[in-house]
Parts: structure tokens; C-alpha cells; sequence
């Protein structure tokens, strides 16, 4: 039997590939450029290219491997079957079944950030518990909810799509990506606060050092809060808000134990998390008050060790 599995984890830009144990210990880690070009006929191909030189440098035989675990940017059923990742110019195939064609070796395959909140749950910021949430503040807003230790994926592996919350309705509601206006992801996302952030400053007079910073960004904003801006302090509350709302709707729907904020935004830390637990409490059911809140801890590792949690079970 195996005793070591591949966590390839899927992204725009690169594609990550972990080797981990049984154990969730990561062992050794690779990056490839993921080619987007011909509708991303190519990714398959060169993840099943590189797993091949992977196992060579590391003296391992298909004998020696569980199977991949695969993190991929858009839905995903539970029989391996994608619905399409824009991003990556996919349409609609079994990506799990064509892996493991080429590679020879067992493939499961997920949402990506389904995958992540596992490795979250599994090694990370809710090691022990078994109903999280995670939600990924960065670009966009990405989420991923485990009830019992397992990822809900739903009856077509599009459950977790937290970012698309409508959170704002009327005129003045930004259109999402997804087509959408006023989704949480408008708001609450590092493009969601700057873009926020920019349309109150052109709206008041208020003195600001936001004023004296070309291309602002959620960084920005944070630190600028933690010394004290009135303004940025209001940006952060107001994105405290949003989310906090949305937590509360999710914590309605899914009882977790404990939420936990990973993405880009997240490296801001403790003033973050409070201002989303302050709103939290004050929308939430009086039976959830208590829910949990944690920040990430694996980083750009999540989604390889939660893609490897899903093929070792």
C-alpha cells in the first residue's frame, strides 16, 4: 500500500504540487507555470509530466503512492467532474478520471478552496475541530465549509461560494465577476476595500494619510488604521461589517465550530478578526455568539495539504 500522496493544488498563475504523508507532514514541494493557453488543454499534461520527475528525484515508485489529490478553480462534483473553470479556459470533463489516465494513479479532485479550508481543518488555524468554515480574502472572496470532518461540496460541487453573498442592493452596487451585483467579494475582498475605500475619499473632505498614497492598497488601509486614520478605521469597520453579517448567515445555515480567515487580507491580522467578530456577535443568533473565529496558518500550503487530506480518504 502507498505511504506518500501528491497535493496539487491549481491556481491561475501556477500550479502547486506537495508530497505529503499519511500524516499531513509535507515533505517537499514543486511549482509549474500553469498554461492557460488553447483553452488549458496543456495543464493535465504538464502536472502528469512533472509528478513523473517528482517521483524519479525522490526514489519512488506509483507502488510507493496513495494518489493525487487535486485542488481545482471551480466546481467540482463529487465524482471528479469540473463544471467549467473560467480561468482556466476548461469547459465541462471528468478532470479525475483524465489525470489519472495519463498519470496511472488514483485522482481525487475538489473545489480549490473547498480543498484549502480541509487542509485548514486537517493541519492549520482549526486543527481538531470538524465543522469550519473558511473564508479566503484576496483578489476575490473564495470560502470552503467541512461539516463532520468532510467537505460540503453539494449536488454539483458549488456549495461554499461564500463570496457570492449579495450583500448590496440598489444602484450603486458594483457588478461582480460572476455577473451578480452587490456579491460580498465587491466589498469585502483587497478589491472590495480599495475600490471602497477610493469612492469615500472622493466623496469627503476628511484629512487622511490614505490622501498621500498613490495606488492604495488593502495593506495600506490596515496600517494606516492601526496608526490611528479616521478613515481608514472606517473602511476596516465597514469591512468588518459586511463580513460579519455573512458569517452570521453562515453560521445560521451551518453551525461551525469556528470560522477561520485565511487569503491575502488576512496577514493583517487581530484587527481584523476582531472588528469581523465584533459584527459578528452583534447579527448572529443568540445560539451562535460563541462561534469561533481563527486566522489561517498554512499559507500558499492549504490547498496542497487539503488536496492530499481528500485522496488519503
Amino acid at each position: 500500500m502507498g505511504k506518500i500522496c501528491l497535493g496539487i493544488d491549481i491556481g491561475g498563475t501556477t500550479i502547486k504540487i506537495g508530497l505529503v504523508t499519511k500524516d499531513g507532514d509535507l515533505q517537499g514541494k514543486w511549482e509549474i507555470h500553469t498554461d492557460k493557453s488553447e483553452n488549458g488543454k496543456n495543464i493535465l499534461s504538464d502536472i502528469a509530466n512533472k509528478v513523473t520527475l517528482i517521483l524519479q528525484e525522490k526514489n519512488l515508485s506509483k507502488d510507493d503512492v496513495i494518489g493525487i489529490g487535486l485542488g481545482v478553480p471551480g466546481p467540482v462534483d463529487d465524482a471528479g467532474n469540473v463544471l467549467g473553470c473560467v480561468n482556466l479556459g476548461w469547459g465541462e470533463f471528468n478532470v479525475a478520471d483524465e489525470l489519472s489516465k495519463i498519470t496511472g494513479l488514483k485522482v481525487k479532485a475538489g473545489n480549490d478552496a473547498n480543498v484549502a479550508a480541509l487542509g485548514e481543518m486537517w493541519q492549520g488555524g482549526a486543527t481538531g475541530r470538524q465543522d469550519v468554515v473558511m473564508l479566503t480574502l484576496g483578489t476575490g472572496v473564495g470560502g470552503g465549509v467541512i461539516v463532520g470532518g468532510k467537505v460540503l461540496g453539494g449536488i454539483n460541487g458549488a456549495a461554499g461560494e461564500l463570496g457570492h453573498f449579495t450583500m448590496k442592493i440598489g444602484p450603486d452596487a458594483e457588478k461582480c465577476g460572476c455577473g451578480k451585483k452587490g456579491c460580498l467579494e465587491t466589498l469585502a475582498s483587497a478589491t472590495g476595500i480599495v475600490r471602497e475605500t477610493n469612492k469615500y475619499l472622493s466623496r469627503v473632505d476628511t484629512p487622511s494619510s490614505l490622501r498621500k498614497i498613490d495606488n492604495i492598497s488593502a495593506k495600506n488601509i490596515f496600517d494606516e488604521a492601526k496608526e490611528g486614520d479616521k478613515i481608514a478605521i472606517d473602511m476596516v469597520e465597514q469591512l468588518g461589517e459586511y463580513l460579519g453579517l455573512a458569517c452570521s448567515y453562515i453560521a445560521a445555515t451551518t453551525n461551525p465550530e469556528t470560522f477561520v480567515i485565511g487569503g491575502g487580507v488576512s496577514k493583517a491580522g487581530n484587527i481584523l478578526l476582531d472588528v469581523i467578530r465584533k459584527h459578528f456577535r452583534e447579527n448572529a443568533f443568540h445560539a451562535l455568539k460563541n462561534t469561533g473565529f481563527s486566522l489561517a496558518t498554512l499559507g500558499n500550503d492549504a490547498g496542497m495539504i487539503g488536496a492530499a487530506k481528500l485522496i488519503i480518504e
